[in-house]
């Protein structure tokens, strides 16, 4: 097994402090409107998989264990276990998506666009189907036209743009953060 470098541990630890930091940057809704998604899908295509997915894994763990990393300075194992705690597990998976299509196709501006709509349909659809189980069993049976209703048709526009912002500055710091 390779150990990580300094530099890839440092990237880690940066990739999750810039999503926590993200999460904080809220406007509030019922989901609210946070700067995660955007956060998750630039830190996975500048470090590429294995170190992006190891910083959005780091994130969720230190959510889990009970540091406020979550929007609304929210921390904990219920967090993860509630209505929305699939999208943040949804999380991974579009470090996944991301991460694999920078790896194997490069940074080109289609190849971040593609993926990282990808990657956040991904943590939808997942969201949704843990949204609509975990409702159903705490306050009664809710449709997945109601879950898409409340958890993604709100922030289609509003992810698009962090997606068009992730692409074009990972376009720009990428280059940057490899020289030498």
């Amino acid at each position: 097994m390779k150990t990580k470098t300094t530099r890839e541990l440092a990237l880690i630890a940066m990739g999750a402090a810039l999503i926590a930091v993200c999460s904080w940057i809220a406007v509030p809704t019922a989901i609210p409107f946070t700067l995660q998604t955007f956060a998750v899908c630039l830190v996975t295509a500048l470090f590429g998989l294995k170190t992006g997915l190891a910083a959005v894994a780091l994130y969720l763990l230190l959510g889990a264990v009970g540091l406020p990393v979550f929007s609304g300075f929210k921390g904990g194992i219920g967090a993860l276990l509630g209505t929305t705690g699939g999208y943040l597990v949804g999380f991974l998976f579009t470090a996944l998506i991301v991460g694999l299509a920078v790896d194997r196709l490069g940074r080109k501006l289609p190849v971040l666009i593609v993926s990282m709509v990808l990657g956040i349909l991904l943590c939808y659809t997942f969201g949704t189907a843990w949204f609509v189980l975990v409702y159903t069993r705490s306050s009664g049976p809710v449709g997945v036209g109601t879950a898409l209703g409340w958890g993604v048709l709100p922030y289609l526009l509003p992810d698009a743009v962090k997606i068009a912002l992730a692409s074009l500055l990972t376009g720009r710091l990428y280059p940057i953060l490899n020289k030498g």
